[in-house]
């Protein structure tokens, strides 16, 4: 079956190990996300984050409640982690996140490998709304990191690779 990627890049003023924690924090993901999603999450905080933590949240799709359960699959701290819905809206949903070095600051980075629902129909779901849903989604998300770390949204990429 088809996957879709989806790349963002922003860029802002400051070392990894000053931006890594506010990530390392999941209470801090509904900051990350769009109002218009009704986002929260169910597990108890605080949340010990390492490989194998397992995450659950609800959200509301176009007025559509669902569940979602995510397990952080890769933790390199203040370099990387990863992120995979066990359960949720997607066939598949692998979330990378990264922060790289850069002259200046870092470079914060993610990366989404995924299938919306749908089997035969999932391309028409992506053509007919998931695609223009995740973009907004990681526009919102790129917007409130340049506020908070100082980098430009403007700037920051989100471009769509080759499946």
């Amino acid at each position: 079956m088809r996957t879709w990627r989806l790349r963002s890049v922003l860029r802002v003023p400051h070392p990894p190990a000053a931006i890594f924690p506010f990530f390392a924090d999941a209470a801090n993901l509904g900051e990350l996300t769009p109002p218009w999603l009704s986002f929260r999450i169910e597990t108890p905080t605080p949340i010990a984050m390492q490989v194998g933590t397992l995450i659950d949240y609800r959200i509301g799709l176009h007025g559509i409640p669902l569940r979602w359960r995510t397990r952080i699959s890769r933790w390199q701290p203040p370099h990387a982690f990863a992120d995979e819905q066990l359960r949720g809206p997607y066939a598949l949903w692998h979330h990378t996140h990264t922060f790289v070095a850069v002259a200046g600051g870092t470079e914060i980075g993610d990366e989404i490998e995924m299938r919306p629902r749908g089997g035969p129909l999932a391309g028409l779901a992506m053509r007919l709304f998931v695609r223009r849903d995740v973009e907004r989604i990681f526009r919102y998300r790129t917007e409130v990191m340049a506020e908070r770390f100082g980098g430009r949204a403007t700037d920051a990429s989100l471009e769509w690779l080759a499946g």
